[in-house]
């Protein structure tokens, strides 16, 4: 009898098997928790407009209304904030897009002062880049961001129709994309995500679709057309990409996520309108974390949604327990 097996039936007969991870399914996650309200204070929201996590699982927020970054953990709990109204070193003007790196820096698109911000994971401002124009390295409304494993910066373009790719310093890389509806190209370019591969999703709102390039702008594939039916989209907005390689995209006037593989088969969906738990009113960001738990902005309500599944998390600590009773 191996070692994971006896563990389970262990589980299974302490009433715990829900504790060990299941096999991934078509199934929509359970609501899991929500946090926020409207105002200004500690915890609530003007407009909660895109969501990150970081390696810890700390949450990050762009309040856009409110012009600040706020940070949680991952059930909630208020840890810090920084940024207010203005154009100097740490102020937003229409902050739209957060990212965060392996090294645990915040990454924040800057919109209205065409620019992106960079942070430490505490809020210490540390550098920026870019100004108005369509010129390398310029800006015309940067409103999404995403890092990968090697610390490049991809920033989406609503107004040039581009992704530009950056180091994690600022230095330009490379860009591309034009206007239009053929393969790679945009037609309002919204939310940036990768994968662990490298591989670089933009969701081409305008064309109600979902991009795959290679990290170096390689046209891939694409998925999704208009509509409301399974994988279809109305005016999508952010998107993310967890541990597995699932793909999940805001799609914000259906009012509902939908899961798909990397590849764009679809998976699943849910959400409907409203401000009950598991609805949404305008879900515009979406993240996931390393337990596979997908946190979403929902934008007109104010708050954060959790989702995921108690069936499928197992900590560290609790599975080493476990592994150390049947060594």
């Amino acid at each position: 009898m191996t070692s994971r097996l006896r563990i389970a039936i262990t589980l299974a007969l302490l009433g715990l098997a829900s504790f060990l991870p299941a096999t991934a399914g078509a199934d929509p996650p359970s609501y899991l928790t929500q946090w926020g309200s409207a105002g200004s204070g500690n915890g609530q929201f003007s407009g909660p407009f895109r969501v990150a996590t970081d390696g810890s699982g700390n949450v990050y927020v762009v309040d856009l209304g409110n012009n600040r970054i706020q940070k949680f953990t991952g059930t909630g709990a208020y840890l810090t904030q920084w940024g207010s109204p203005g154009s100097g070193d740490g102020q937003f003007f229409n902050p739209s897009g957060v990212a965060i790196d392996g090294s645990g820096n915040v990454y924040v698109s800057d919109q209205g002062n065409f620019r992106v911000q960079k942070f430490t994971s505490g809020g210490t401002y540390l550098a920026q880049w870019g100004s108005p124009g369509s010129g390398v390295g310029q800006f015309d409304n940067p409103v999404a961001v995403a890092t990968d494993g090697a610390g490049n910066v991809y920033v989406s373009e609503l107004g040039n129709n581009r992704i530009q790719k950056f180091t994690g310093a600022g230095a330009y890389v490379t860009q591309w994309g034009s206007s239009g509806s053929g393969n790679g190209q945009f037609s309002s370019p919204d939310g940036v995500a990768t994968d662990i591969a490298g591989n670089v999703y933009v969701v081409d709102r305008g064309n109600n679709r979902v991009q795959k390039f290679t990290s170096a702008g390689a046209y891939l594939t694409q998925f999704g057309s208009n509509g409301g039916g399974d994988g279809q989209f109305f005016n999508p907005g952010g998107i993310a990409v967890d541990a597995a390689g699932d793909v999940y995209v805001a799609d914000s006037n259906n009012q509902r996520i939908e899961k798909f593989t990397g590849a764009g088969g679809y998976l699943t969906q849910w959400g409907t309108f409203g401000s009950g738990n598991g609805q949404f009113g305008y879900p515009y960001g979406v993240a996931t974390d390393a337990d596979g738990s997908v946190f979403v902005a929902d934008y007109e309500n104010s708050r954060i949604q959790k989702f995921g599944d108690a069936a499928t998390v197992v900590t560290a600590a609790t599975w080493g327990r476990l592994k150390r009773l049947y060594r």
